[in-house]
């Protein structure tokens, strides 16, 4: 990863939890908020109909400066010109790697030592662990911020914190050596989407000012 502060707010689009805000939308309002990466996250939607909406966020991300990742769907990347792809532990991330070349990003979702290991290998820009039960993936197991402390002392790869993140929460990520958080309905369920992804960013810079330690000034 040749910055890891492109990584320091990553939004994760939701076309589910508010009906009237769908995909692009979200995107929008990550990019006015001051997300640094937006990951788009359509596992409702087919490739042939995902692809125009990758197209449409891809270029609102390059105008803007922001890092802009496809969940899972690596030929939807590479199509909509996305700068990478996050994959899953078991969702053959080696052809992942193969497919996007050294040149985009590649993450990958770890839980544990062995597995952030592993994805090491396999060439993983970042990892992205879960760190507490969240409803948009209730299958993912959270670690806590232990979780996270234990992949970052097994590999030299930055690490994004995802899983029921949020403005009252997001310093203990952070001071656990995490390079940044992922969230989802932190900003997705908001009232205000832009203005939850600002708070999220202003949070984050005031950790940054902080002495070690100081998360909540």
């Amino acid at each position: 990863m040749r910055d890891p502060r492109r990584l320091r707010l990553m939004v994760v689009t939701s076309g589910t939890l508010v009906p009237s805000l769908d995909h692009l939308a979200l995107a929008e309002a990550a990019i006015l908020g001051g997300a640094t990466s937006v990951q788009l996250r359509a596992p409702e939607l087919g490739d042939d109909a995902l692809l125009p909406v990758a197209r449409e966020i891809s270029a609102l991300c390059r105008d803007a400066g922001v890092l802009f990742l496809v969940n899972d769907r690596v030929e939807v990347a590479l199509a909509s010109g996305a700068d990478g792809a996050h994959v899953g532990q078991f969702d053959d991330p080696e052809t992942a790697r193969a497919r996007l070349g050294p040149d985009r990003v590649l993450g990958i979702s770890v839980a544990g030592g062995v597995q952030a290991s592993v994805a090491a290998r396999l060439g993983a820009d970042y990892l992205g662990v879960t760190v507490w039960p969240t409803r948009t993936k209730p299958e993912a197991r959270g670690g806590g911020v232990a979780g996270i402390r234990t992949v970052i002392s097994a590999v030299d790869v930055p690490v994004v914190g995802i899983g029921g993140i949020d403005l009252q929460n997001l310093g203990g990520v952070f001071d656990a050596g995490a390079a940044g958080i992922a969230v989802i309905s932190a900003v997705a369920a908001a009232v205000d989407p832009v203005a939850a992804t600002r708070e999220l960013r202003t949070r984050i810079e005031r950790w940054e000012d902080a002495p070690h330690g100081a998360t909540n000034r």
